[in-house]
């Protein structure tokens, strides 16, 4: 939350008056028609994420009722707004509570879910990368990779002594440990069980497309970025996928990130920040009213539980 201060209270600082007041004028008269577009394709990927993950739940032999899946998700996005990557915690433990899912277990898929987001995030920057290879080569001119793969190394090196060790341990806590990674590679091991493996790819490949058409829709609510190539749209939700994992739910880093991607194709800064705030604005204020809601109604949907 302070990163998020810092970065947008630096960047609108730079702004003149001038600049700021253009801000505040495409906000006020932005077409918000395309804000509740944007909100029905985010719920539709709440949905399906929701859906995806009976997939993985069903060949460990759990079949959670719906509602209480769609529920966790929506929550969890909720507690990722608080602490970053906690909402992954809280929704395995959600389910633990409601549906007698062992944590390990439900939290083995989730990261096992994530391994697939990751693999679809990847291939979207791939996409980018090919169709753009000059200008991302450019801005990343700086980047030393020699020195990413050594600390990647390294941390290879640790966890693989560390797992000797918890592995051949007959101490009561490391015993639990073991149990507890057991299960957890046990959930993770779900997605090669799968009998809807392509059910699966369909609804992952689903999750990213609402993604990029809720991105893509803002992108109509100020005419100074309505006419962005799919390339530009593709560079701007990458940056803003970014800024969403090294901020709670991109909190001040997503405005700054995108208009800097969008600089590159023109966009000036103030429509720039402006897309970017009408777009992480728009998608908070969801996950504040659903995951809110959501965390109210899952007791009291549950209340035999």
């Amino acid at each position: 939350m302070l990163l998020g201060t810092i970065l947008i209270w630096y960047y609108l600082g730079k702004f003149s008056d001038k600049q700021l007041d253009q801000i505040i004028y495409d906000l006020k008269n932005a077409n918000y028609s395309w804000i509740i577009l944007s909100l029905v394709f985010g719920a539709l990927s709440h949905l399906s994420r929701a859906y995806r993950w009976h997939f993985m739940l069903e060949p460990i032999g759990y079949k959670p009722r719906f509602a209480n899946s769609v529920m966790a998700v929506l929550v969890a996005y909720l507690l990722n707004l608080v602490v970053p990557r906690s909402g992954e915690i809280g929704r395995a433990a959600t389910m633990t509570k409601y549906e007698g899912i062992p944590f390990e277990k439900g939290f083995g898929t989730i990261v096992a879910e994530r391994v697939s987001d990751i693999i679809m995030l990847l291939l979207i920057l791939g996409v980018v990368f090919f169709l753009q290879t000059d200008l991302i080569l450019d801005y990343f001119s700086n980047t030393n990779p020699i020195q990413k793969i050594i600390f990647l190394s390294i941390l290879l090196v640790v966890f693989l002594v560390v797992f000797k060790l918890v592995k051949k341990s007959s101490i009561p806590i490391l015993v639990k440990i073991k149990v507890f990674i057991k299960g957890l590679i046990e959930g993770m091991s779900s997605v090669f069980k799968m009998k809807k493996k392509w059910a699966f790819v369909f609804h992952t490949v689903f999750i990213w497309a609402m993604y990029i058409l809720m991105f893509w829709v803002v992108t109509f609510t100020i005419p100074e970025t309505s006419n962005l190539s799919f390339e530009a749209i593709l560079v701007g939700f990458i940056a803003g996928a970014i800024a969403m994992s090294i901020t709670n739910g991109g909190f001040g880093a997503y405005p700054v990130f995108v208009s800097q991607a969008l600089l590159l194709y023109g966009i000036n800064q103030e429509s720039g920040t402006s897309f970017g705030l009408l777009m992480w604005a728009s998608q908070t204020l969801m996950v504040l009213t659903f995951g809110g809601f959501s965390f109210l109604i899952l007791p009291i949907y549950n209340k035999e539980k």
